[in-house]
């Protein structure tokens, strides 16, 4: 859903948002991403999506907390001027601590996770996928839980769209070779 912003001179604003203009929004409750300088409204997750981003989340910061500072939403991710994001989960390691700002955290983090919700799927799948890889964000997970699966895209190459590199399913269990110390079944956090 585009928004649209008044500026000063009482002038409709569509396009050519950027991180300072997100700044200045009033605290209304809701949350927004400017996605190639538009701004967004974020729908409200389900109460199952908030369920199960607590379960993921919380076996992953079990598992990796010592290597990995493990964050959700609503955390803003400023990836540049005209593109910021709100992904369900993410994780950053703790060499690369220093992109973690009081405001948001300031650069690609090393894995994000979008939970799918029948109003988001689209945008998940695939223009939330192609920002995440442009700008570099090493690895990126789609959960489905609609059919209890993981899709596990990396980056392979800079500058290079996502190679899905495995679909977990409901018995498997789900490991990273950039995250080492990821190591559950889907099952563990997707059934409720």
């Amino acid at each position: 859903m585009k928004e649209k912003k008044r500026t000063e001179h009482n002038i409709v604003k569509e396009t050519g948002w950027t991180v300072e203009d997100y700044y200045q929004l009033p605290e209304d409750g809701n949350q927004y991403e400017i996605i190639h300088g538009q701004l967004e409204l974020k729908p409200s997750p389900s109460t199952t999506h908030q369920r199960l981003s607590q379960r993921l989340e919380r076996r992953l910061v079990d598992t990796c907390e010592n290597e990995y500072i493990v964050m959700y939403a609503p955390v803003d991710v400023i990836l540049s001027e005209n593109e910021t994001r709100q992904p369900d989960i993410l994780m950053i390691h703790r060499s690369r601590e220093h992109i973690i700002e009081e405001h948001a955290v300031v650069g690609p983090p090393d894995l994000v996770i979008e939970i799918l919700s029948p109003n988001s799927a689209k945008r998940d799948r695939t223009v939330k996928r192609e920002s995440y890889a442009g700008f570099g964000i090493p690895e990126y997970w789609i959960v489905d839980p609609f059919n209890l699966t993981i899709e596990q895209y990396v980056l392979t190459a800079q500058n290079h769209p996502y190679e899905l590199l495995h679909i977990f399913d409901a018995g498997d269990t789900v490991t990273s070779e950039c995250i080492p110390c990821v190591s559950f079944t889907v099952e563990e956090v997707l059934k409720i």
